[in-house]
């Protein structure tokens, strides 16, 4: 029986993936460099700080990581705060309410950073259902390393064998497989060049879930 559910957050509960490639593309621009689409979308689910040590050593930039950093997070924190058609992805929050109002446990495990999290969360008003937020920039490897999870999962309740994660992206589903958890790859019309064949259960809608379905996955 599932008593803990691990949420991704980007392309799972939000998408913000339009505000994160702009702000990436606006200074891949700054830095004059030329990121092609393959390489671009071979960072979904990798940190912010994982995304720019690839760059730094890829194209040889002498700038410091700290420093790409906090101008793509000023990038993306002055168009996430003028998107004003920022919404919850289709039938997320329903589930969210639905487990929550059953006593499933939710963890938020999502590579983005603290601060963006937070923006978030407090914008949706999504706190009051989580017990724990887990980012990835406390861990010096990004998905597909197992990490997050591995400590994710060690906040919950329930053992290992009684939480399921779901994930968009093939680096988190590969992550949550090596952390030994059940793993739900949400396809969207969002996703874009991911694999879902190591997801134990691959959908393409929240409607497809419920407490009731969710309860008896393991």
């Amino acid at each position: 029986m599932v008593k803990t559910v691990i949420f991704d957050m980007d392309g799972v509960i939000v998408d913000t993936e339009p505000v994160h490639h702009y702000a990436f593309h606006e200074h891949f621009k700054i830095l004059n460099i030329d990121v092609s689409p393959e390489m671009y979308h071979s960072f979904t689910g990798n940190s912010t700080k994982n995304v720019y040590e690839r760059i730094k050593e890829h194209f040889a930039i002498e700038d410091e990581v700290e420093k790409l950093i906090d101008i793509k997070r000023a990038l993306f924190s002055e168009a996430f705060d003028k998107k004003e058609d920022l919404f919850l992805l289709e039938g997320v929050e329903k589930l969210i309410k639905d487990l929550h109002a059953n006593g499933v446990q939710l963890i938020l495990a999502s590579s983005s950073a603290k601060v963006t999290i937070g923006g978030i969360f407090k914008r949706f008003d999504l706190y009051p259902y989580f017990s724990h937020i887990v980012s990835g920039e406390d861990f010096p490897k990004s998905k597909p390393h197992p990490a997050i999870f591995e400590h994710a999962s060690s906040l919950s309740v329930a053992p290992k064998n009684e939480c399921i994660v779901i994930e968009d992206s093939t680096n988190g589903i590969k992550a949550a497989k090596a952390a030994g958890l059940y793993c739900i790859g949400y396809d969207s019309f969002h996703s874009k060049l991911q694999d879902y064949s190591e997801a134990d259960l691959v959908i393409q809608h929240f409607d497809e879930l419920s407490y009731e379905k969710v309860r008896d996955l393991i």
